[in-house]
């Protein structure tokens, strides 16, 4: 057996445009368009990346951007001013704080300060607690992403057993939760479990973000599994890998995420579909 791949990049484009057409048709009916708002703080290299490749999606789209570059040594408080003026700002609908963040600034209080009717990355614990009472609104993008994504290739997922190998509040925990709201019944594995292999080898559906290259082995995957590897690192070559030893589990798994081109395009896109949903929501006083 050979899995398919699962084209993550095609899906986030055709998500896009999904968001692009609707901007467009409101827009067209004299409704403003949305406002995401970008806060970047220092100079890592690869926040730069990932800001600008969220830039270039609101720029497909029709989202405005409004970005906010601040100098490393910005202090928390100067921050949380900051994101008090753009919770107060009426054309301000979503607001993003690229991580990570220097070391004097606390990444929940951040989080916990944005509005969660602006929280369009779904990290405020109001938004991850609506998940977790099936009433979502604003939803972690990336988790909320994987579901979208094998939603798209047709992947009934009412009933599987699922394995979520990590268990961030970023990634792990919510995606865990969108599982669970989906219908599969949900194993979360982590650094105190005692037999990840075996739980692994039993799951339809294994997700794995924990940041550690090939950490899961090919051999585990039950045959005909489905595999979602979120995580990236950068090997000492200069190749990009996943969590998951894509060379050998791709010969047992029916369908597999390549790393890069699988989640990474359907964060962004979830996120500009946040975006829009974050402004739909605020015009009909949901949030």
């Amino acid at each position: 057996m050979t899995a398919q791949i699962i084209d993550g990049k095609a899906i986030a484009e055709a998500l896009l445009n999904e968001v692009k057409s609707k901007i467009e048709s409101r827009a067209a009916e004299g409704k403003r368009r949305p406002t995401l708002a970008v806060i970047l703080i220092g100079d890592d290299p690869a926040s730069h990346i990932y800001v600008r490749n969220k830039r270039l999606a609101c720029e497909k789209v029709g989202i405005r951007s409004l970005a906010h570059n601040l100098p490393v040594s910005t202090t928390q408080n100067e921050l949380l001013d900051l994101i008090g003026k753009l919770n107060e700002d009426s054309e301000v609908d979503g607001i993003l704080v690229q991580s990570p963040l220097p070391d004097q600034i606390q990444d929940e209080v951040v989080i916990e300060h944005i509005s969660p009717a602006k929280d369009v990355d779904g990290f405020h614990p109001y938004n991850i607690g609506r998940l977790t009472v099936r009433q979502p609104m604003l939803r972690s993008c990336t988790p909320y992403g994987v579901i979208k994504m094998l939603q798209s290739i047709g992947i009934e997922l009412l009933g599987l057993d699922a394995v979520v190998v990590g268990v961030s509040n970023h990634v792990g925990r919510p995606m865990a939760m969108e599982l669970l709201l989906a219908g599969c019944t949900v194993t979360s594995c982590h650094r105190h479990t005692k037999d990840l292999p075996g739980l692994v080898a039993h799951a339809d559906l294994v997700v794995v973000a924990t940041g550690k290259a090939k950490l899961i082995q090919g051999e585990w995957i039950k045959p005909g599994a489905i595999v979602v590897d979120i995580g990236i690192s950068r090997m000492p070559d200069g190749t990009l890998s996943g969590d998951v030893d894509f060379a050998t589990a791709k010969e047992r798994a029916a369908w597999i995420t390549p790393v890069p081109g699988g989640v990474g395009p359907m964060t962004v896109a979830t996120l500009m579909e946040n975006t829009l949903l974050a402004q739909v929501l605020g015009e009909s006083g949901s949030c």
